[in-house]
């Protein structure tokens, strides 16, 4: 999607490496973009005519099994901290591709199969260490430069370049998870959603709208066609599995299903393989309080018109423990959410460009009258600057005065920028 071309990479490999890229580029005044785990669906990971600051080198790692804690350098992907903790029958909030990083998934609030249980993955940020627009490291949590520890928890690149995460841990080892595949019909999103509101906060299950993918366990004559998809993770007791495969039976007619006890790393990667490195990607998102019947209706007729096998829409749930967070405790404003949706079209040939994106805006238009104004950072487009703060609603303010306070030249402005003035 990106053919950009930067001046500089800088291929960091720790901190020092860090505040001298951000002060050379403040210095000679080159855009600077920081790349973590290189999933920046708008391209921000990279730019023109700049310095590209890689901080993929830096994945250090320590478990504190004791503390249920972790501290993880900014260049870690998710599958290499849930390798790590999952040693100790630990795990935080993550992404639900083991390749996404813990940067930006957690500097734009962190949704995950343990949301509903753990909360967002920023949540559980106990500390950072973070890169100023000056070049300097301060260490940030509640009562060291408080206020930077306020504005990461879900404002994006915005502040600094955040060199290591320390994050809260749970008891996560073993989970029944897995996809169970379904008709697209309203009946099934309907009892989806009766599903969710009464379910204990340890199941995590998303909705997805797709085109049957080529798996073993889902009949041939489904593959290509439009299904539901609720990839399923329950972190609670073994022996509650049983209510949770028959609760999953009576969505609606199971098409094809592979649910089963595996390690929570595992989770992450099932999908990993349909969506390889190389693909075109363009997202939409929204938060919405509720599924009603008129926007079930809408993700029924565009998901039947799904224009590529590797797109999706997904609906992550954002309720339980997400929501015992006040919505001005960080940066993440909408704690009164109960889905987050991603419109994600996603195609491997240039030439599908504008058909792809089109469905997805008008995807995104026809959901807007049943949704929220403002929507997920982490599932913006680059051509979403207009709804920054809309996004941030009451936080905007606040956000914006950090930002004028810190970074007050927009050094770090390769994001959804909020701008100092």
């Amino acid at each position: 999607m990106h053919d950009r071309h930067p001046r500089l990479i800088v291929q960091a490999v720790d901190v020092a490496d860090v505040m001298a890229s951000v002060t050379f580029a403040r210095k000679h005044d080159l855009p600077l973009a920081v790349r973590g785990g290189a999933h920046s669906v708008p391209g921000f990971g990279t730019c023109d005519g700049g310095l590209v600051l890689s901080l993929e080198r830096m994945r250090g790692l320590r478990v504190d099994p004791e503390a249920h804690s972790v501290r993880a350098e900014g260049g870690c992907t998710w599958a290499d901290l849930n390798h790590a903790t999952a040693a100790f029958g630990l795990a935080t909030t993550g992404g639900i591709v083991s390749s996404t990083g813990i940067a930006g998934l957690t500097l734009g609030g962190g949704l995950g199969f343990l949301s509903r249980r753990c909360g967002l993955s920023c949540d559980n940020l106990l500390s950072a260490d973070l890169v100023t627009a000056e070049g300097r490291l301060l260490t940030c949590d509640e009562n060291r430069h408080a206020d930077l520890f306020w504005a990461i928890r879900g404002g994006g690149g915005n502040f600094g370049v955040v060199t290591s995460f320390e994050y809260r841990l749970h008891d996560v080892a073993d989970i029944l998870g897995g996809p169970t595949f379904y008709p697209l019909e309203a009946e099934v999103m309907r009892h989806y959603r009766e599903w969710i509101a009464e379910a204990p906060e340890a199941l995590g299950a998303i909705l997805g709208i797709t085109l049957g993918p080529p798996l073993p366990f889902l009949p041939e004559a489904w593959h290509g066609q439009p299904v539901i998809v609720v990839l399923t993770c329950w972190s609670g007791p073994a022996d509650e599995d049983r209510a949770v495969r028959e609760r999953l039976d009576r969505l609606g007619p199971v098409l094809g299903q592979s649910v089963q006890r595996m390690p929570y790393p595992v989770i992450n990667t099932l999908f990993d393989e349909l969506l390889p490195a190389g693909l075109h990607h363009y997202w939409k998102g929204c938060f919405t309080r509720e599924l009603s019947d008129e926007a079930i209706d809408v993700h029924l007729d565009f998901g039947a018109r799904m224009p590529c096998l590797q797109s999706a829409t997904l609906l992550f749930p954002i309720d339980g423990a997400c929501q015992r967070v006040a919505p001005d405790a960080t940066a993440f404003a909408y704690r009164d959410a109960t889905f987050a949706t991603v419109i994600g079209p996603s195609w491997p040939e240039p030439a599908d460009s504008e058909h792809n994106m089109a469905w997805g805006r008008a995807y995104h238009e026809a959901l807007r009258p049943y949704s929220e104004e403002g929507g997920y950072v982490n599932f913006m487009s680059g051509d979403d600057a207009d709804r920054v703060r809309a996004n941030y609603r009451q936080n905007h303010d606040r956000l914006v005065e950090i930002k004028r306070r810190h970074d007050p030249t927009n050094l770090f402005r390769l994001n959804q920028n909020i701008a100092p003035s």
